[in-house]
C-alpha cells in the first residue's frame, strides 16, 4: 500500500539523502549552535519564511492573516518547496551551517532525528522559547518525537496519523462477518475461511509482495507501532529482529497463506486493486478518510471504519502511524518572531481546524476534537462519524517511534525480510533476526 503512504511523503527522497552527513565528515552548523534565543535570533519582527508542500503549506497560508493581525510587525511567506525537493533543501541547508534555511520548517517524524543527529545545533532549541508549556497539549506519544536527547523540544507536533481499519462494509455483511468484533488479528484470521467463501476474488487486504518499484512496509510497521514496536527503540537500539517485529510479520505470512492478501505490485498496483473493488481492507490512516472519497466515489456508503485489531490480546489498539512538525532554524536572525508563528498555528483550536479543512492534516492539538466536525456524521461512509473514531484512538494514547537517523537503511533490510517471506517462504524470525544484525553492523548500532 506504498502509494497510499504519507510517509512515502516524508521519507528520503533517494537512499543516499543523508551522504552529505555520512561519517560523521560534516562540522555542526556553527552559525545556528546556541539555543535560539540571544542577540543572534531575538528579532521579534520582519518577515518570516516558512517551508511546506502542496496542501500542507496552502493550509499554514490560511493562518498567515489572523496571525500578522495579531502580531503587527510580523509578516509570514509561506513557500510550497514542494516534495521531495524541500528534503534536499533541508539537508543542504543544514550542512551549509543554516545558510539559505528558511526560518520555519516543516518536517517529517523520519527526518526529525536524523536532522537531530547528523547536524546538531541546526535546529532552534523551542524548549528555551517556551514550547515545553504546551508538551501535554498533543496526542499522546508525540512529544517524544520532538525532543532531543538533551530533552529539549526541537519541533511543534502539527500533524497526527493513528492507524484506522478501514473496511467494506458489504463485503462483510455478505460474509455475516462485523469487523468491529475482531479484537485482535487472529480473530481475522479465523474468520477467513467464512469471508472468502462469501467473497470470491477479493482480497482482504493488498501488499506490494516483491517490493517493485518500492518496498511496501507500511503493515509491517503499523502492527510493530500496536506493539510499541519499531526497527530501533527510543534508545536508538536495533528491534527489528524483536519478539513484536517478529509477530507482526508472522501475521503478514499467515494473512498470505490463508489467501488474504492480494499482490499490490507496479506502479499503482494498489490503487488499481481498489477500484477494481477487489480489496476489502485498509489499514490506513485519517488523511485515508478523504483519499478513499476521491478515488472511489462509487463506493460510497460501502465503507466503514473500525478500530484497529490488536496484535496479542489485551494489546493496544492505538497507534501513531507517523506525523509531520513544525521546526525553526537555528541559524534563522528571526527565531523569536518564528517561533510565535509556530505557537500561534498549532497550539490554537481554531487555527488547527482551519488548516485541517483546508489541506486535511489532522491536528495532533487534542483541545482540537472539541469541534463539532470531528462528531458529524460522513455520507461516504454511511454517515457513519468516522473522525471521532480516531480522535477516540488518540484519546487511548500511542506509543512513541523512533526513526532515528538510520530509517533508510532500516526500511530497506525490512523490505528485504518480507519479501522473502512472502516470495521464497522465509521464516519471519529467522528473516528479521538476520536483518537486524546487518542493520547494527551497518549503523554501529547495538541490538537491544
Amino acid at each position: 500500500m506504498s502509494h497510499l503512504s504519507r510517509r512515502d511523503l516524508l521519507r528520503a527522497s533517494g537512499a543516499g539523502l543523508f551522504a552529505l552527513a555520512a561519517g560523521g565528515s560534516l562540522a555542526a552548523c556553527g552559525s545556528g549552535s546556541d539555543s535560539g534565543s540571544g542577540s543572534g535570533g531575538d528579532a521579534a519582527t520582519g518577515t518570516v519564511t516558512v517551508w511546506s508542500w502542496t496542501t500542507a503549506a496552502e493550509a499554514l497560508r490560511g493562518v498567515v492573516p489572523a496571525f500578522e493581525k495579531d502580531n503587527p510587525g510580523i509578516k509570514v511567506d509561506v513557500q510550497d518547496v514542494g516534495n521531495p525537493a524541500i528534503w534536499d533543501k533541508i539537508t543542504v541547508g543544514l550542512a551549509a551551517g543554516g545558510q539559505g534555511l528558511a526560518d520555519v520548517l516543516h518536517i517529517g517524524c523520519d527526518y526529525l532525528p536524523g536532522y537531530l543527529e547528523k547536524f546538531p545545533g541546526g535546529l532552534a532549541d523551542l524548549s528555551a522559547l517556551g514550547a515545553d508549556a504546551h508538551k501535554e497539549k498533543f496526542s499522546k506519544g508525540l512529544w517524544p518525537v520532538v525532543t532531543g536527547k538533551d530533552g529539549k523540544a526541537y519541533a511543534l507536533p502539527w500533524e497526527v496519523n493513528s492507524l484506522g481499519f478501514f473496511y467494506r462494509k458489504d463485503y462483510f455483511d455478505k460474509a455475516g462477518l462485523d469487523p468491529n468484533t475482531f479484537g485482535t488479528w487472529d480473530d481475522v484470521l479465523a474468520a477467513a475461511p467464512q469471508f472468502k467463501a462469501a467473497n470470491p476474488g477479493v482480497s482482504l487486504i493488498a501488499i506490494n509482495k516483491p517490493a517493485a518499484p518500492a518496498e511496501d512496509l507500511d503493515f509491517l510497521q503499523s502492527l510493530m507501532q500496536l506493539q510499541g514496536s519499531f526497527y530501533f527503540d527510543l534508545k536508538g537500539k536495533v528491534t527489528m529482529g524483536s519478539p513484536e517485529a517478529v509477530r507482526a510479520l508472522t501475521i503478514i505470512k499467515r494473512l498470505d497463506e490463508a489467501g488474504l492478501v492480494g499482490d499490490a505490485a507496479g506502479d499503482h498496483g494498489w490503487v488499481n486493486l481498489l477500484k477494481a473493488g477487489k480489496v476489502a481492507v485498509c489499514p490506513n490512516p485519517a488523511w485515508a478518510v478523504h483519499y478513499l472519497e476521491t478515488k472511489v466515489p462509487d463506493q460510497k456508503g460501502n465503507w466503514r471504519i473500525a478500530k484497529p485489531p490488536a496484535v496479542v490480546t489485551g494489546g493496544k489498539r492505538a497507534a501513531i502511524v507517523n506525523s509531520t512538525h513544525l521546526a525553526v532554524a537555528a541559524a534563522s536572525p528571526r527565531r523569536v518572531a518564528a517561533w510565535r508563528f509556530v505557537e500561534y498555528a498549532l497550539t490554537r483550536p481554531a487555527s488547527v481546524n482551519s488548516m485541517f479543512n483546508a489541506g486535511g492534516v489532522f491536528p495532533a492539538l487534542t483541545a482540537a476534537y472539541t469541534d463539532p466536525m470531528y462528531s458529524a456524521p460522513s455520507p461516504f461512509y454511511g454517515d457513519q462519524p468516522v473522525l471521532k473514531t480516531f480522535t477516540e484512538l488518540l484519546g487511548e494514547g500511542a506509543d512513541a517511534t523512533n526513526y532515528s537517523g538510520d530509517y533508510a537503511r532500516a526500511l530497506k533490510l525490512a523490505s528485504d525480510a518480507q519479501v522473502k517471506v512472502f516470495l521464497k517462504g522465509g521464516d519471519p524470525a529467522t528473516v528479521l533476526q538476520d536483518a537486524a544484525k546487518q542493520l547494527a553492523q551497518q549503523t554501529g548500532r547495538s541490538i537491544a
